[in-house]
């Protein structure tokens, strides 16, 4: 293995590539990506210089959810494949010198899952019934939900369930979709099956776990109602204060227990938290040498493009995660936000899982966005700590904001009867290839989701001809971040610039990101920068340069 991979605490610094299964390659034509199709593109990922992957959920499932609701943790869907082809694929990493994260999500199952089935045939008072939340409900007859919180996905947290003679029951808990009922995380059961689901996959040789909804799995005691503050959005799952679902201390307590399972099998396996948490301070928690290796910094991504706010998020992130030791991860798009290319051609964007579609206006920027996008990212890269590219961005692809509605599939999407368009429009099947049916993707063209027309241009092999394009700035600044060690580095702020100018040192290198709307003069030495060559020593708006 390379240098970056090699060493036990190799995340620390580690570039990580987010593939979505379903949209990233597929090998048999069937419109989905899948395991195969992973394996085959692999080289063509390694060649970025990335340390490692993360997949999103291939398990059995029913896919209401595009797999987030799993009906069997220790297999693979047939629509991605099988466990052979599993083995494949990390054989065929290792070659690669890529590690290999996986996605697992522990706050809910799919309501196939044999547990749910049990639980529900078992009935009231059954231990069966005691591995979900399941409750009695209030009012007349228990015919009002057990209290009033709300699906992230829009609609009550609560159904109903129905007993085989027609006779209304007990009510059970999905903080999602009505297909996923949660978990009861203070059944030891629970705990206990969920290790054994680790060391599964760890014997199968993955380095480590992305943690969906790291922050739900503890309710707080007694399920009391919650209404949440008139300024925020249904769609969040950002733990404002003290809400009685989201970052409960008892998490802390599940993530201790895991980090054991996996120091079972070294030290170099890993838990990345997706946990919506602020303060930072209090995010930091995910991160304590005791419980998981990363935590994404959901505060970087949300930052507006504003150099105050860019400094602030960087030198928060860093003052927090120093506190316990911990490295902090840098993120800006992955399946579940609007594509930081869009997003950041928009203002304001809009709030994490509303999405864009054919009734949003204004609709993005799309040259401002790319232009911003690239700088943004030339700045993360050039940041201390681990960082997270998702599928596409590297082409720089937009969100597909003109998808049909009735060609969504997103839960949100039919929960809200259309009025979240939620993240369907970010998990389009990417484009290889600008002249091949399908762009690439599928053998036969078909997709899951449609592809823009536009996006020909695009295309890996379109990208790959351009020497200015955005794949050859990931690839150089990916290439320069190792070699220069920035990862491993510390940011050391530059005064002397305008307060529209993110300004500061790692290591040997300068790093100026121009945020504002003039230009800005440049000391001398250009070894990478976001946008055109540039002209004398000014540095454009909206464009990151490194110097040394």
């Amino acid at each position: 293995m390379t240098d970056s991979t090699a060493k036990s605490d190799w995340w620390r610094s580690a570039v990580i590539y987010q593939i979505y299964p379903r949209s990233f390659a597929d090998s048999n034509g069937d419109g989905l990506g899948d395991l195969p199709g992973i394996s085959a593109r692999l080289p063509q990922l390694s060649e970025l210089l990335i340390d490692a992957v993360w997949l999103s959920p291939f398990y059995t499932s029913p896919q209401r959810d595009a797999g987030y609701d799993v009906a069997d943790y220790c297999d693979v869907d047939p629509v991605f494949g099988t466990l052979d082809d599993f083995d494949y694929l990390v054989a065929e990493a290792k070659r690669l010198d890529l590690r290999v994260i996986i996605d697992l999500v522990p706050n809910h199952t799919s309501s196939d899952h044999v547990w749910f089935r049990d639980a529900v045939a078992a009935g009231p008072g059954s231990p069966e019934r005691s591995h979900y939340l399941f409750r009695d409900g209030r009012g007349v007859d228990g015919t009002e939900p057990p209290n009033n919180w709300q699906s992230v996905f829009g609609g009550p947290a609560w159904t109903r369930l129905t007993g085989p003679d027609g006779t209304p029951e007990q009510w059970y808990l999905h903080l999602f979709d009505v297909s996923q009922p949660d978990l009861d995380w203070t059944d030891p059961w629970v705990h206990e099956q969920f290790h054994d689901i680790l060391r599964f996959w760890l014997r199968r040789g993955v380095d480590g776990f992305r943690v969906d909804v790291a922050h739900g799995l503890v309710k707080k005691v007694g399920l009391p109602d919650y209404s949440p503050p008139a300024d925020d959005d249904s769609a969040s799952m950002t733990a404002p204060g003290d809400v009685p679902y989201w970052a409960q201390p008892g998490v802390h307590k599940i993530y201790r227990e895991w980090h054991s399972v996996l120091a079972e099998f070294g030290p170099d396996r890993i838990l990345c938290a997706e946990a919506w948490v602020e303060p930072l301070s209090k995010l930091a928690d995910w991160v304590r040498p005791d419980e998981m290796q990363q935590a994404f910094n959901f505060r970087f991504l949300e930052a507006p493009w504003s150099a105050p706010a860019i400094r602030d998020a960087i030198a928060d992130s860093i003052e927090a995660f120093d506190t316990v030791g911990a490295a902090p991860t840098w993120v800006l798009s992955n399946h579940d936000v609007v594509r930081h290319a869009s997003r950041l051609g928009m203002n304001p964007p809009p709030p994490q899982g509303v999405g864009i579609g054919r009734g949003t206006e204004p609709k993005p920027d799309a040259a401002l966005g790319l232009r911003r996008a690239r700088a943004e990212t030339l700045l993360m890269l050039a940041l201390p700590g681990g960082a997270y590219l998702y599928q596409g961005e590297e082409l720089g692809l937009p969100e597909d904001t003109e998808l049909a509605d009735s060609a969504r599939q997103d839960p949100a999407f039919y929960r809200t009867h259309g009025a979240v368009y939620g993240r369907d429009g970010c998990r389009v099947p990417i484009p290889w290839e600008a002249d091949a049916p399908g762009f690439g993707f599928s053998p036969t063209g078909k997709s899951w989701l449609p592809q823009p027309a536009e996006w020909a241009r695009f295309a890996r092999d379109r990208q790959e001809a351009e020497p200015n394009g955005t794949l050859r700035m990931y690839r150089d600044a990916i290439a320069l971040r190792r070699d220069l060690k920035l990862g491993s580095g510390a940011v050391e702020w530059l005064t002397g610039y305008a307060d529209d100018i993110v300004a500061f040192r790692n290591g040997a290198v300068t790093i100026i990101s121009n945020v504002g709307e003039t230009r800005v003069a440049l000391p001398a030495g250009t070894i990478v920068q976001s946008s055109e060559p540039l002209s004398g020593r000014e540095l454009p708006p909206n464009v990151t340069a490194w110097l040394a």
